[in-house]
């Protein structure tokens, strides 16, 4: 295994998913949590020679004035996560983490997450695209030579952004890049993240549902520079079930006739999906799941509603109406609750391991579809069912061991 260090840039670098991701990655670096929840901790998965925990160093973007600290300890008293002794060996790792984070950008993020940013941000407000975008680009390659990294992985953990026009889908690389230059059109922040990182020479992974590089011109741009990318939205808890049971109806000819997901939760992600404008980009990569793995579109029903008392900890009721034989209506009900962070961080450092893996491996570049099982709206497959996403990494990994 290689000692070669690797940087890890979080977009959205003290929001809740990334400060717990930074938490299990110092707590994992000195031995003081088991490796549960980590896909990439299974036997199937150890010819893998991946990463070792001690090689990630952590930097990042972020619109808010805090520390890893500070927000683990606000979750910590809000929702009932971590041991405080456990946060107190790891403070002094977590506070080398905080030096490396730099301002990010309020780029057409929406006026829902504009209203959370404070402090050293909002001097960069009369940014053109260009220089925004530059400004990025030099913070990751600045962070990359600061620390002698061999390689740096940007991952997107940042809010949901509103949902973007058709016409950026429709742009080539050559025309989106002269839309930046000329600051005549809407680049999304996610997007502009996601350019900054190829332009560095870093793989990029989306895990929310903004479209970030889920662009043909950034898979142009992406095979341009030879580097990753993937995403989009990390599938954690009630689409996973979904694309779990989903294929159940489909394989015994069960008729879904409705389905119904009624998701509560009360951190931050929440309060920004508690706009409609931001929530409908959520909905639509909760909800496509069904009809794709059905074959047909049953009557279906996604809401999801800010509680600020329930803090980090997500539920979900489901309520599936099917047919079975002689047309007899029958129902599935079941309820998922589970801390919205620690479902997501662990996939979030599996796909850091994950990405390396693949881009020590040379000469790649471009969308890695192996990964589809960890999102919602998988990028590079039209696989819908976890079982056959799985599979594609299981491949991947008996490939890699072969080499």
């Amino acid at each position: 295994m290689s000692d070669q260090k690797i940087g890890i840039w979080l977009i959205g670098a003290w929001g809740g998913v990334a400060t717990t991701t930074v938490t299990g990655l110092a707590a994992l670096q000195q031995g003081l949590t088991p490796e549960y929840g980590l896909v990439s901790a299974l036997p199937q998965f150890a010819g893998l020679n991946l990463a070792d925990w001690s090689q990630f160093i952590v930097g990042g973007h972020e619109i808010r004035e805090t520390s890893y600290h500070e927000a683990a300890a606000d979750l910590h008293q809000t929702s009932r996560v971590f041991e405080s002794s456990t946060l107190d060996k790891i403070a002094e790792t977590l506070k080398q983490f905080d030096s490396n984070v730099r301002p990010g950008t309020l780029m057409n993020v929406g006026p829902t997450i504009t209203s959370l940013a404070n402090g050293e941000v909002l001097k960069f407000t009369n940014e053109t695209p260009a220089e925004t975008l530059a400004r990025l680009t030099q913070d990751i390659a600045n962070f990359r030579e600061e620390h002698d990294l061999a390689h740096v992985i940007v991952v997107n953990v940042s809010s949901t952004e509103p949902p973007q026009s058709d016409e950026i889908k429709s742009l080539s690389w050559a025309e989106l890049e002269a839309k930046i230059k000329a600051g005549d059109f809407p680049v999304p922040a996610s997007t502009l993240y996601a350019i900054a990182a190829m332009q560095a020479g870093s793989s990029h992974v989306n895990f929310t549902p903004s479209i970030g590089c889920d662009l043909p011109a950034l898979e142009e741009l992406a095979q341009q520079t030879g580097t990753l990318h993937v995403g989009r939205d990390g599938k954690t808890g009630e689409t996973l079930l979904k694309s779990i049971l989903a294929p159940m109806f489909a394989n015994r000819h069960l008729n879904v006739m409705s389905w119904v997901g009624h998701n509560i939760f009360g951190n931050l992600d929440g309060k920004v999906l508690d706009d409609p404008v931001n929530k409908s980009n959520k909905v639509h990569s909760k909800d496509h799941l069904l009809t794709e793995i059905l074959g047909y579109k049953p009557q279906t029903l996604v809401s999801i509603e800010y509680i600020e008392s329930m803090g980090d900890w997500k539920t979900a009721w489901d309520h599936i109406h099917f047919q079975g034989f002689l047309g007899t209506p029958m129902v599935m009900q079941f309820t998922w609750q589970g801390c919205d962070s620690l479902l997501a961080a662990p996939l979030v450092l599996d796909l850091i391991r994950f990405t390396e893996r693949q881009w020590r491996r040379g000469n790649q570049a471009g969308i890695m579809g192996f990964l589809s099982s960890f999102f919602k709206s998988p990028m590079g497959t039209d696989l819908p069912q976890f079982h056959k996403q799985f599979d594609l990494l299981e491949v991947w990994a008996e490939e890699v061991a072969a080499e």
